[in-house]
């Protein structure tokens, strides 16, 4: 008997006892519904509760970290984030296709998850959940010209081309997704700015993207020239998208009595550029990335309170984490600016396979079944929600589906015995030009250098260079149980662990997997 059969199973026992034997009105207690929360470029010292040296509050997350489990050995499948959107929704690490990784801009596409590719939607839509995505998707999508044919590019141009009386392919709704209410790409940086409903842009762009009236600052210089519609302002996309999830919640609630939802809500924040909203803006004391900060937080403390409002809150199984480290822009000047550093206490950031670029706060709350106010430091990847929500809805994944994804269910309930994973993989950007493998307190980076930032030719970077002690090796040893912030290269001086993590990570990169086979489909 699989773990989620038996809770479910228990906790049947507890309503048949309540009701009385042999009562004819006991059920099975419905499956729990599922929100994900996945923040842009926040750090793991962004958030109070996992940095206490933070200058930024962050009462909700550290509420909803009191109220659950908080993971401080979390990571990215990727240090960027169209590699790890697709690796959180398929459970296969990115760089195992073709293209994976790149990041989308604009029109780009197709997209990264193939027709025949099992995905944690589809998966829970076959369990009877109803599924929204609502924010930014930046997996691929396929928009057509005027004569019909894909465009798959990137740029002004490209944008330009796009024909929006035909529907989008690629997207949300064809991976599992029942609606779909977000952004092709990052909301205020890519090209096209304009809101997706469905497979369609139902107000199209108009005009080019006027930079002069938008905010002036340090992070405020990622808008790309692209075209914008009427009714997309760059500094109130969260809360458009808040709306929408709000309104998901509402009419479940409503309309879809006993039946599960999966929500899948990708914010913009905290993505360069850092435009709050306008009610947020002055309130952190630590200057518009601050506030952008502040506003993210809002906004889960106000789905927290949607959950609440609609008595779903108590069978709801909430998840909030970010899709890689922090911006270099951010890094760099909340530290000087502000004294507050977003990859406290780590080395690197966004794109860098050290620790900074990849390892994430994470948090998850289920009532009922995980215990408030607990902590894990057990290595584990954002892949692995896709086997840990198959474990909570006892489905039996088949052996052609992720591939590097373990289920967490033992050790939200406290029960675990042994790693969840005999290793894990980093993927820095660039796909596998750039791998790094994790066992125990070892860490492989199979290369030179960050794997992302080069440190060498940045100005900017080149403060926070930490002087090579093995320059002709080939690639970076560290022994992160005595060494957490990666400054001294064991690679020559155990070079038999180096070798040995060597073989393991081209054996799962030949295996094309990191997780023991499962077994054919049934």
């Amino acid at each position: 008997m699989t773990l989620g059969r038996m809770w479910r199973l228990v906790t049947a026992m507890v309503v048949l006892s309540s009701v009385g034997a042999g009562s004819e009105g006991a059920e099975i207690v419905p499956l729990p519904n599922v929100l994900v929360v996945l923040a842009d470029d926040l750090g793991y010292g962004d958030v109070g509760c996992f940095n206490p040296a933070s200058a930024i509050p962050t009462p909700n997350l550290d509420r909803l970290a009191a109220e659950g489990m908080r993971f401080t050995d979390a990571h990215t499948p990727a240090t960027v984030c169209t590699p790890t959107r697709y690796s959180l929704l398929t459970g296969q690490l990115a760089f195992r296709v073709p293209r994976g990784g790149r990041v989308f801009t604009g029109a780009g596409g197709p997209s990264l998850i193939a027709e025949d590719r099992l995905t944690l939607p589809q998966m829970l839509k076959g369990h009877g959940y109803r599924t929204a995505c609502v924010g930014k998707w930046h997996v691929g999508l396929t928009f057509f010209d005027r004569d019909g044919q894909p465009i798959h590019a990137d740029g002004l141009e490209a944008v330009k081309r796009i024909d929006y009386t035909r529907p989008i392919a690629g997207g949300p709704l064809d991976v599992g997704f029942d609606s779909f209410f977000g952004t092709a790409c990052c909301p205020t940086t890519d090209w096209l700015y304009a809101f997706i409903d469905g497979d369609r842009i139902p107000n199209p762009p108009t005009q080019l993207l006027d930079r002069g009236p938008l905010p002036k600052h340090p992070y405020a210089n990622d808008n790309r020239p692209g075209m914008i519609a009427e009714d997309f302002d760059l500094e109130e996309v969260d809360l458009t998208f808040l709306e929408k999830s709000q309104a998901f919640l509402r009419s479940h609630a409503a309309e879809s009595s006993g039946k599960p939802f999966f929500l899948y809500h990708a914010a913009q924040a905290v993505h360069l550029p850092s435009f709050p909203a306008k009610r947020f803006q002055g309130q952190s004391g630590r200057g518009p990335h601050g506030d952008f900060i502040v506003e993210l937080d809002w906004v889960v403390g106000q789905l927290l309170a949607t959950l609440e409002e609609t008595g779903l809150a108590e069978n709801t199984f909430v998840v909030f984490t970010s899709d890689n480290g922090p911006e270099v822009t951010s890094v760099v000047h909340m530290r000087e600016d502000h004294g507050h550093d977003p990859a406290r206490p780590w080395r690197g950031m966004k794109r860098d396979n050290w620790e900074g670029g990849h390892r994430v706060p994470m948090i998850v709350r289920w009532p009922g079944h995980v215990a408030a106010g607990t902590a894990s430091d057990e290595p584990v990847c954002l892949t692995d929600l896709m086997a840990t929500f198959a474990a909570v809805t006892d489905y039996s994944l088949p052996n052609n589906a992720a591939e590097d994804s373990a289920s967490l269910l033992d050790v939200l309930h406290g029960t675990q015995q042994g790693p969840v994973h005999e290793y894990l993989i980093h993927q820095g950007f660039g796909g596998d030009r750039y791998l790094a493998i994790r066992q125990g307190r070892w860490k492989l980076l199979a290369h030179a250098g960050s794997g992302g930032n080069n440190y060498q030719t940045n100005r900017v970077l080149d403060r926070y260079q930490i002087e090579e002690q093995v320059p002709d090796a080939p690639g970076q040893l560290y022994d992160l149980e005595t060494d957490p912030e990666e400054r001294r290269n064991l690679y020559r001086e155990q070079s038999a662990k180096a070798e040995e993590l060597e073989r393991l990570l081209r054996q799962s990169m030949e295996q094309g997997r990191s997780v023991p086979a499962r077994g054919e489909r049934g």
